[in-house]
């Protein structure tokens, strides 16, 4: 019996790897015998690094960069391999957060004005200096909104006011651009292809964009949205103009996405937007686990209505329903509506919370918890009936 164990991690309490392993462990109670393969997964959030390095073997990349508020900080990223084991060195994945996060801000600090994504440009640049041609980059939990400008400021180009002067960085500094000089821009960029994990659908400006919808989560009031949506518009007009953009980049979907950086990735990085776990599941090659198996396991801390809108276990689902595998889904909880993964051809689904408990409790039984479930699970495959 072939089993591939793909879940996502359980937030705040277990990596995509841990998760895995704490199944196959309460399996291997009940089906000692049946062959196992693990393979972390992510859908290209907080946690897709550690995940795609686990599923490959890779490495994990320590670089002290610029925090959203200029302050030293620890990013990471990482170097992943190939299926046999060897290290691949041309692949880097990235997840913005990790210099440019949300997190590395205090609360009462917070302010998308002046916050940059200049160590997220950092990182690539590292990554780019040490030969890598290709960057997975993962958008989402960003403190910025200023559409990538501090990114592209770290790989080489330059941004001038009126009076050529260069300007500083922020969000609100772009409302200052009028001219950019791209000339010195990182030669590597050339020669790297670089995928970026989307899974929101907002244009750069306006109602649904990035100043409007996320800005406000950042620290931004009502007066800050208006400046920045206008900084954002004016950027868009100056980067058409200096790239002689042929469509409407600030119009597409996902351009909005981490504070505008969808449109920066877009425009000067030549970048292609996908949904995170597709290009986590291409980049692991499930499907090529997945084949001959008897059944897939996935799962995420919580399953719920969501999960279906392109969260872990349905791009897990998707991969096992196109090989006729049946899947099941083991999750920390169930949601409102956890029930819509069965409607797209998931099997069985199960919480691993057996009691009411305080959540640092049930946090810290996760992997007890989860081990007794799938040894449960298990004894009844065994029944046959």
């Amino acid at each position: 019996m072939k089993i591939v164990i793909a879940p996502d991690s359980f937030k705040e309490s277990l990596t995509a790897l841990e998760v895995a392993e704490a199944i196959e462990q309460g399996f291997k109670q009940e089906l000692p015998d049946a062959q196992y393969i693990k393979v972390p997964m992510a859908d290209g959030g907080e946690g897709t690094v550690q995940a795609m390095v686990d599923a490959t073997q890779g490495s994990i990349i320590k670089v002290n960069v610029s925090g959203p508020l200029g302050d030293n900080v620890e990013a990471f990223y990482g170097l992943i391999c190939d299926e046999a084991g060897a290290n691949d060195e041309k692949t880097a994945v990235i997840e913005m957060a990790a210099a440019s996060g949300l997190h590395h801000v205090q609360p009462e600090l917070r302010n998308p004005l002046v916050t940059t994504s200049f160590g997220t440009g950092e990182l690539i640049k590292h990554a780019l200096d040490n030969g890598v041609t290709k960057i997975i980059l993962g958008l989402g939990g960003s403190a910025t909104n200023d559409a990538g400008v501090g990114m592209l400021q770290a790989l080489g180009a330059k941004f001038f006011d009126a009076n050529d002067q260069v300007v500083a960085q922020g969000g609100l500094v772009l409302r200052n651009i009028s001219s950019i000089d791209t000339s010195n821009l990182h030669p590597g960029i050339d020669n790297c292809q670089f995928l970026v994990a989307c899974d929101v659908d907002n244009p750069l400006c306006g109602e649904r964009g990035a100043s409007a919808v996320f800005g406000p989560q950042k620290g931004a009031t009502e007066l800050m949205v208006e400046q920045l949506d206008a900084a954002l518009a004016n950027f868009a007009r100056v980067t058409a103009a200096h790239l002689n953009q042929q469509h409407d980049v600030a119009s597409l979907a996902g351009s909005g996405a981490a504070g505008g950086m969808g449109y920066g990735v877009m425009s000067y990085l030549n970048g292609t937007l996908s949904p995170g776990v597709k290009i986590v599941t291409q980049t692991v090659n499930l499907a090529s686990y997945c084949k001959g198996a008897d059944l897939v396991i996935t799962g995420e801390g919580r399953l719920d209505g969501q999960t279906v809108y392109g969260k872990t276990p349905m791009g897990v689902l998707e991969v096992a329903n196109q090989l006729n595998v049946p899947t099941i889904a083991i999750a920390g909880c169930l949601g409102d509506n956890a029930e819509a993964i069965k409607s797209q051809g998931a099997k069985a689904i199960f919480a691993v919370v057996n009691q009411l408990a305080p959540l640092e409790t049930v946090l810290a039984q996760a992997k007890h918890n989860l081990v007794t479930t799938s040894a449960n699970i298990a004894a009844t495959l065994k029944l046959n009936v």
